[in-house]
């Protein structure tokens, strides 16, 4: 549930978004009730998995005309939308009178595309961004079918591992294991790939989170079809395999607008002491039933240990959800500002709230919903964050086509958790940080949730003594 003032502010911009005809693609975290967002956007060339591409025509330079007209797009979507009515005080009206006779006297258009960067740069902020044609990469995000191989991936010391192997999966049973290198896909070399991101204007963080995505999407594929993967066994040794894709256990979410279906996993259990787990690859409503299920079933369990690992988020309106059952009153996970309209983050306190410890693991790949969770659960102290940095992107934005072909990114909204802390750029530093290792994993170890079992044994004799004393 949320306060009136938020479901007013959503409903207001739901109209707005419904006008914006234009825009390739809209991807506000706010799907709190329409639904159809998956956290903000990374670029052209990245959507998550099953997210639609988009693919421009490059069919020569622009007249001069539409480089003007480019301009006066661009000029107008930030002093119309930008979340900040006041652009921190920057004069914008000056900035289109130094920045119009040099975009008037351009001779190309990667010219013009160098001036409209420039005059983003003003603004010093991220998510503002031209991304010319040439720029924009097809990075075989196809739309998802529920196939593949078991395996998860990471970017450890700039090598990409296999860092989870599902029991009885194709993976498992082609030999792959936890620490093995994957050296290429389908015969293109895993440098090959990554050296597409080479250009990339975002953090190095999400490029990261993009190469990730990028070479997963490669491995996995429709059921009754093949993939061929190089890599490097436990003895560095070269080895080769092809693997045979099976529907996963997982289920399709349905497509909602702009967000197409999504492969949605949950999984729970029991670890030593009795302590319960919960992974889920997505907030997406298909899960929410599901996860909630899941915690009321761990309700005796003397900790609780939730993997948002790899979770690049969904539906924002999940988040304040979950947290209601885990907290005994009212509490805020943020707040998300636009230009003409607050949305916060409230958590209302559910029957039978879970009252153990807790302990979130993230990572570089949890994003959008997954940093709201955990921003919101470290600054209540209710949850111990253990892993590593999240990826820094809980901005709302957009990207609307320009007349040249380009296309502009800009964002129109500004999240910050209760204590007033900006997430994006900067992402959620965890409580205990740790890293993976692949001689960890080689050994068949996850020291992150290692940690994080740790934390929980440290605290349940704390938790306990408190209960006793009510």
């Amino acid at each position: 549930m949320y306060s009136s003032k938020a479901q007013v502010s959503l409903s207001r911009l739901k109209c707005g978004v419904d006008s914006m005809k234009r825009y390739l693609f809209v991807a506000l975290i706010l799907a709190l009730t329409f639904g159809f967002t998956f956290g903000p956007s990374f670029g052209p060339s990245f959507a998550m998995p099953g997210a639609a591409r988009a693919t421009l025509a490059v069919t020569g330079e622009s007249t001069p005309a539409q480089r003007h007209e480019a301009f006066e797009i661009v000029w107008h979507a930030v002093k119309e939308k930008h979340f900040d009515a006041t652009l921190g005080g920057l004069d914008w009206d000056k900035v289109k009178r130094d920045y119009a006779p040099k975009v008037d006297a351009a001779k190309s258009d990667n010219e013009l595309y160098s001036l409209l960067q420039q005059m983003l740069g003003e603004l010093h902020q991220s998510h503002f961004n031209i991304i010319p044609p040439e720029f924009i990469v097809e990075d075989d995000t196809r739309e998802p079918a529920g196939g593949g191989i078991g395996i998860d991936i990471r970017t450890v010391d700039d090598q990409i591992l296999i860092t989870r192997v599902d029991p009885n999966s194709p993976g498992a049973k082609g030999g792959l294991r936890t620490g093995f290198v994957i050296m290429a896909v389908d015969n293109t070399p895993v440098k090959e790939i990554i050296s597409r991101f080479a250009k990339s204007k975002e953090s190095p963080a999400i490029t990261k989170l993009r190469i990730n995505r990028s070479i997963l999407s490669r491995i996995n594929g429709p059921p009754d079809t093949q993939v061929k993967l190089a890599y490097l066994d436990g003895h560095d040794k070269t080895q080769e395999a092809t693997i045979g894709r099976e529907r996963l256990p997982g289920k399709m979410s349905q497509r909602m607008g702009n967000f197409p279906p999504q492969y949605s996993e949950i999984e729970v259990k029991r670890l030593e002491g009795g302590i319960g787990y919960i992974r889920f690859n997505i907030f997406v409503m298909l899960l929410n039933e599901p996860i909630r299920e899941a915690i009321r079933s761990l309700h005796d369990a003397p900790g609780l240990i939730i993997d948002i690992r790899g979770n690049p988020g969904g539906v924002g309106g999940i988040a304040p959800g979950l947290v209601g059952m885990m907290e005994e009153k009212q509490v805020s996970l943020g707040t998300m500002k636009t230009r003409n309209n607050e949305v916060r983050f409230i958590a209302n306190p559910q029957p039978n709230a879970y009252a153990a410890p807790i302990a979130l693991l993230i990572d570089g790949m949890s994003a959008s919903t997954s940093e709201i969770l955990a921003g919101g659960l470290q600054e209540l102290k209710r949850a111990v964050v253990v892993g590593e940095r999240s990826a820094g992107a809980a901005l709302p934005s957009v990207f609307e086509k320009l007349p040249t072909g380009a296309l502009f990114q800009y964002a129109i909204g500004d999240f910050r958790t209760p204590s007033g802390v900006l997430i994006e750029g900067q992402g959620v530093k965890p409580d205990v940080e740790v890293k993976l290792s692949r001689a960890a994993l080689l050994a068949g170890r996850d020291p992150q949730l290692d940690e994080a079992v740790k934390q929980i044994m440290k605290a349940v004799p704390n938790h306990k003594s408190r209960t006793a004393s009510h």
